[in-house]
């Protein structure tokens, strides 16, 4: 067995010195000095020795293991240490080198809707939130919208049940509002809404909003007017000018539709504005007596305004932008311009 015992040391240091690799060395350890490994086979005929014969074998084999494990050990670490030092030098950084950090930017329609909301407030607006979600009541019947309007057309609007669905407009906001606050309010409703239109340079099933609403006792359309001409005033300049054009809307009576003079052309005429000189820019009117009353309010004695614009085109207005699938493509050569 002493024979047997120096053989296998000497054959376990032979592989060990050719070994480069951290998988082999732990073959090794597995074969040699494993529980069914080699060394175990040889002293299973410890049995067969004289009682003289034991403690040497014994000895013997306790020392070959204590030190194959000592040189595998030692090899192992000589191999972690010459791949990691490969690896650093691989990997190596040169930190004086000087680097151009980029940095992000906020999104432009993030830019229009943080500016729209920050005119309003100075206005004395306050910011209201509704869910995404909406009860049929809510986005179209408490809005005086009748059952038969083209608005509820399952191809318009993203219906989940009979009664749910995704809200088309920010409008239902204010029913909210009303309902929970006694007049005099003034708030705006910004957020996403969702419309089932086919993705083009102008439509887009999901778009946003920011709708308004003053409510309280003696409002009138100069109010309005004068409400909505300040606010075109700071975001597109003092000098652009607006129009009122009479329109129809279910929860609004009188209605009207507001435009500014052309961005590109300054109101001479162009393809931009058809050679109209004028852009529409958002929906208005004073609020519908229904809606009041649907909210418990006596039109008699309150009543007020309300208005609707789109964060895209006004974005589009304002940083002259001609196709509203820019906003969503994620593209940083147009994202890093603003």
């Amino acid at each position: 067995m002493k024979e047997d015992l120096m053989h296998l040391k000497e054959k376990a240091l032979e592989i060990l010195s050719k070994s480069d690799n951290i998988d082999e060395l732990n073959e090794l350890r597995v074969k040699i000095l494993g529980k069914k490994g080699e060394l175990t086979q040889i002293l299973r005929d410890m049995a067969k020795l004289t009682p003289e014969e034991r403690p040497i074998i014994g000895k013997l084999a306790n020392e070959v293991k204590a030190d194959l494990e000592q040189k595998i050990s030692e090899k192992m670490q000589q191999l972690r240490k010459t791949l990691k030092d490969s690896k650093m030098q691989q990997e190596f950084i040169d930190v004086t080198i000087p680097t151009k950090v980029s940095l992000g930017s906020r999104h432009p329609l993030t830019l229009i809707m943080d500016e729209i909301r920050d005119i309003f407030i100075g206005l004395g607006y306050q910011v209201a939130e509704g869910p995404e979600i909406e009860l049929d009541y809510y986005n179209f019947e408490a809005l005086n919208t009748p059952p038969d309007h083209p608005a509820r057309d399952v191809q318009d609007t993203f219906y989940i049940t009979d009664e749910i669905l995704l809200r088309t407009q920010t409008s239902p906001v204010q029913i909210r509002t009303m309902e929970k606050q006694q007049p005099p309010l003034k708030i705006i409703a910004p957020g996403r809404v969702f419309r089932s239109d086919a993705v083009d340079a102008t439509h887009s099933p999901m778009f946003h909003q920011v709708e308004g609403l003053a409510i309280g006792e003696g409002f009138t359309m100069g109010d309005l007017k004068g409400t909505l001409v300040a606010f075109v005033h700071e975001m597109f300049g003092h000098d652009r000018k607006s129009r009122f054009r009479p329109h129809f809307f279910p929860f609004t009576e009188p209605s009207a539709e507001m435009d500014i003079s052309c961005i590109a052309c300054q109101g001479k005429g162009c393809r931009v504005c058809s050679y109209t000189g004028w852009l529409e820019i958002l929906g208005c009117g004073m609020v519908h007596p229904n809606v009041l009353c649907n909210v418990g309010h006596d039109p008699e004695k309150i009543n007020g305004f309300a208005f609707g614009m789109g964060v895209e085109r006004i974005a589009m207005l304002k940083y002259g932008i001609n196709d509203l699938r820019l906003f969503y493509e994620n593209d940083l050569r147009f994202l890093k311009q603003f």
